[in-house]
């Protein structure tokens, strides 16, 4: 049986008497933590007897505690990531470790499922009416322990991953750990798993993407952070969002890090049926060289750099990761598809018009009250059982996703009707299809491996303010089904992030993008973790 709810929180209490573990000298990061360097450093520590995954995960556990609580960006901690790390380490000494993962303290984001914890959705109501912890993990949460990782627990994150500031009604504002006055927003929805890895509690984490929200975080506190192809992750076992632009992908502070979680989460399973069926193949993920970049022509979209609306410090960023692709053997040419940030909603739509098909919808109603109905259906004993849940908690989900009808009973003739066969979401479907052939014949046209451009035009503001009036390209790339790994591309004179660069390719290019991403990086060197406060 899990732990009982009490029996958690007397184990995660016990955890702050845990003394700060001493590592042996010569460990090639900067305070003497391996948290502070990327997996390969820490698994070769490891080899070397110079710290185990049990110590490095009370570390991890004991930086929780302070900095994840400082930045509100921790929803719960798991009551057996001790016991998970030192199964790791029993593996580890009788030779039998699971991969690259085994033992690496990782993190998943509020809405994810994982056995014996209650899954809040980082919101206040969710947390009350459901705080029982559920019996099942989600499908990528299993995968990761299947591949020996150390998952510490959740992140916290906006309600329900509806919003790209990192307010959570449960836990509070996520704040940024890059600035010290405590005003900045770290985005969101993936807000805690981003500052998870930025302050280097956990070398990885879980996030979702419909719109940003794995990107935004990403660039506002300077990791990397990616959206895979579309269907390339299943989702089950998690809170849905819009099933046809749910996306989910890793945030690491190395490119190389953020593909070793996609390795283990990928792949097809029919328990979500919009994922991909084709066999995943996870050797290209397993190592990248530097010199992926040279000779290599890249496509720069004019529409997808608003010169004009930018900052003078942020057009600096952007020439400078410009000159830093060419620097690693990259040409970067003009490239115009007829398919851009400006285009895209009409190219979707004319295309429905040309098969004489209903008005594409990517944010239909039936799919997102089907995936609800679902999801719960998977935790819960019976259909009757899963039927109250969803009545329950359907008042707080419906206040974020307020497209739907404004009732449970309204909602009743919607959750019946499998999400594949919904008119207007398969309508998107055929119409994405379409458009991403008409952006592939272009790129092949004009030899373009990669387009890049940055992920955002503007840096963190603060959590209180408006955001920009810039339009950005995130919505092009969850519309699109685009695979896009965003890096950092430097700091601004105010101590903060000034900008990431995104790496754009077609689906199912996931490795190839982040290839030439950890190239990029490499040549550029432009992450910097931000201080940890003095205690």
């Amino acid at each position: 049986m899990p732990p009982s709810r009490r029996e958690v929180l007397l184990q995660l209490a016990a955890l702050t008497l845990l003394p700060r573990l001493p590592f042996s000298p010569g460990a090639a990061v900067p305070d003497g933590s391996p948290l502070d360097g990327t997996i390969a450093e820490y698994q070769a520590g490891r080899r070397r007897r110079r710290w185990t995954a049990a110590q490095v995960t009370a570390q991890a556990l004991e930086r929780c505690r302070t900095d994840g609580a400082r930045w509100h960006a921790i929803d719960q901690l798991s009551a057996t990531a001790l016991a998970d790390a030192r199964a790791a380490d029993a593996r580890l000494r009788a030779g039998r470790q699971r991969g690259p993962l085994d033992g690496v303290p990782v993190f998943a984001k509020a809405i994810y499922d994982m056995k014996g914890m209650p899954t809040t959705g980082s919101s206040a109501e969710w947390a009350r009416l459901f705080p029982e912890a559920v019996g099942r993990e989600s499908l990528e949460v299993t995968r990761l322990r299947a591949a020996g990782a150390v998952v510490l627990g959740k992140t916290a994150a906006d309600d329900f991953a509806y919003r790209g500031n990192g307010t959570s009604s449960h836990t509070g504002q996520v704040l940024n750990p890059h600035d010290p006055g405590g005003t900045r927003t770290p985005g969101g929805s993936s807000a805690g798993s981003a500052v998870a890895v930025s302050d280097g509690m956990a070398f990885a984490a879980l996030g979702t993407d419909d719109g940003g929200s794995n990107r935004i975080p990403a660039q506002f506190t300077g990791v990397v952070g990616m959206k895979p192809t579309f269907g390339l992750v299943p989702r089950t076992g998690v809170i849905p969002t819009w099933p046809y632009l749910d996306t989910h992908g890793p945030l690491a502070r190395h490119v190389a890090d953020a593909a070793l979680l996609l390795a283990a989460i990928a792949g097809p399973d029919p328990s979500d049926p919009l994922a991909l069926t084709s066999t995943f193949d996870r050797a290209p993920f397993a190592g990248f060289h530097d010199d992926a970049l040279v000779g290599v022509t890249l496509g720069l979209v004019e529409a997808h750099v608003p010169r004009a609306q930018m900052t003078t410090e942020a057009i600096a960023a952007w020439d400078r990761a410009v000159a830093d692709l060419g620097a690693a053997g990259a040409r970067v040419e003009p490239f115009a598809p007829t398919v851009t940030l400006r285009t895209y909603r009409d190219a979707f739509a004319e295309s429905a018009r040309a098969r004489g098909d209903t008005a594409p919808n990517p944010k239909s109603l039936a799919p997102t009250a089907n995936a609800l109905l679902r999801y719960f259906e998977g935790r819960t004993r019976s259909a009757a059982e899963a039927r109250d849940a969803v009545r329950r908690g359907y008042p707080a989900f419906r206040s974020f996703y307020d497209v739907l009808p404004a009732t449970y009973e309204e909602c009743v003739p919607l959750f019946d009707i499998p999400m594949t066969d919904d008119p207007a979401g398969r309508s998107f479907a055929r119409s994405r299809a379409e458009v991403v052939a008409s952006l592939a014949a272009a790129m092949r046209a004009a030899g373009v491996a990669a387009m890049v451009y940055p992920t955002m035009p503007f840096n963190a503001p603060r959590a209180v303010d408006d955001w920009p009036d810039i339009r950005t390209t995130l919505g092009y790339g969850n519309w699109l089904g685009l695979p896009e790994v965003s890096v950092p591309a430097g700091m601004g004179a105010d101590g903060m992030p000034a900008l990431n660069l995104s790496v754009v390719g077609l689906p199912g290019d996931d490795a190839r993008v982040l290839a030439l991403a950890h190239a990029y990086e490499r040549q550029s060197r432009r992450f910097q973790a931000p201080k940890r406060p003095t205690r």
